[in-house]
């Protein structure tokens, strides 16, 4: 609130607290100059005393805000409540979940085991399997424990910490899937130079790089997010502590920090899109040009494995992170999150099985494997 004082029978505004703290440090008539440059001042009526009580006040009432932040639980909508047909949506949330982690751990396990599987892109999807593991990870055990034993609330650290890992871990896979099409396109338009231009070492620089874009996105994000004051509503309408969600319940303006995120998004989101557009663009061409309809076979099944990836990836994150808030609802948000959240980390190692033959034959010799060991 704004707080008036009359002089001369005008309205005197206490109008910042850099003007309070302008008064508090200088005195009453240099305190009246920083508001009205030029006015005769002599007549004042308040005095200086009267005058810095109601600032300090201002001072006070701001610092309650930020120790409310600080101190205060948020808490979580749960996605589901006790009907039978919760219930049941529920109990496939947490089976896909389940799926989800058991897939990629042994996508993970099972490059590493076999030997012809040790190649760049491999590597690379081992990688992919390695984070989707961890940003499912983030956000649906909390929502499982929530609804079985209603802990919905989360600290302000929490949500902080939850906020940045999953912008960390969902930043990386972005860059993650940009650079494996990087790896597509040096397969089939220069195949004579793949050793060379995807060695071992650039392998892990692409890996490093992704986690360090990740790290630094998920930084600017969770700290430009955390230092507004949520003196208001500590419910968030989320399952989990997501940047849009948090900023509903700001008692600050965000317009401006809304366009950072814009910015951000077009960083994080367009621009590898349209490098994965560029890479593919290229590796058509160099498809339509091959005289072996064997070779446009294997090239196009391995690319299309990766393309499906992609969108179910991105497409949601989009519509997330860069479409304008009159076209989101709590109940539509709730949805795309757990699409891309559940459903599209079990669906990677599903999608790289099925379309691989390389992925499924080394499957299927490990649970022959399995099968002769236990019988024997």
């Amino acid at each position: 609130m704004n707080k008036y004082y009359y002089c001369d029978g005008k309205p005197m505004m206490c109008v910042s607290i850099d003007i309070c703290s302008h008064f508090l440090t200088h005195g009453h008539m240099q305190a009246q100059r920083a508001l009205w440059p030029g006015n005769r001042l002599g007549s004042c009526m308040p005095t200086a005393m009267a005058m810095a009580m109601p600032c300090q006040s201002q001072q006070g009432a701001v610092a309650d805000h930020w120790n409310y932040s600080f101190t205060s639980d948020f808490d979580l909508t749960s996605l589901f409540d006790n009907s039978q047909m919760h219930l049941f949506l529920f109990s496939i949330v947490v089976l896909i979940y389940v799926l989800a982690v058991t897939g990629n751990l042994t996508m993970v396990l099972l490059i590493w085991a076999d030997s012809r599987l040790h190649s760049p892109m491999y590597f690379l999807l081992s990688q992919l399997s390695f984070l989707d593991i961890f940003f499912t990870s983030v956000t649906v055990p909390k929502m499982i424990v929530g609804f079985l034993w209603g802990w919905t609330s989360i600290s302000f650290g929490g949500c902080g910490a939850q906020m940045f890992f999953f912008m960390f871990l969902g930043a990386a896979e972005c860059l993650l899937l940009a650079l494996m099409a990087y790896d597509r396109y040096v397969a089939i338009c220069n195949p004579l130079r793949y050793p060379l231009l995807m060695s071992r070492r650039t392998c892990c620089l692409m890996v490093i790089a992704s986690w360090l874009g990740g790290s630094l996105n998920a930084s600017i994000q969770t700290i430009l997010t955390l230092q507004f004051p949520y003196c208001g509503s500590r419910k968030i309408a989320h399952f989990f502590c997501e940047v849009p969600s948090l900023l509903q319940l700001a008692c600050a303006d965000t317009a401006a920090y809304e366009k950072v995120l814009f910015v951000t998004g077009v960083v994080v989101l367009l621009v590898p899109i349209a490098f994965i557009t560029a890479s593919y663009a290229l590796i058509l061409a160099a498809v339509l040009r091959m005289k072996s309809a064997e070779g446009r076979h294997k090239a196009l099944a391995t690319c299309s494995s990766h393309l499906t990836v992609v969108n179910l990836f991105y497409g949601p994150l989009v519509y997330t992170y860069m479409l304008p808030a009159s076209y989101h609802s709590p109940g539509q948000d709730d949805i795309v999150s757990v699409f891309y959240t559940v459903f599209t980390p079990m669906l990677n190692p599903i999608i790289y099985s099925l379309r691989n033959k390389e992925v499924s034959g080394a499957m299927k010799k490990v649970i022959v494997k399995c099968i002769v060991t236990r019988n024997g």
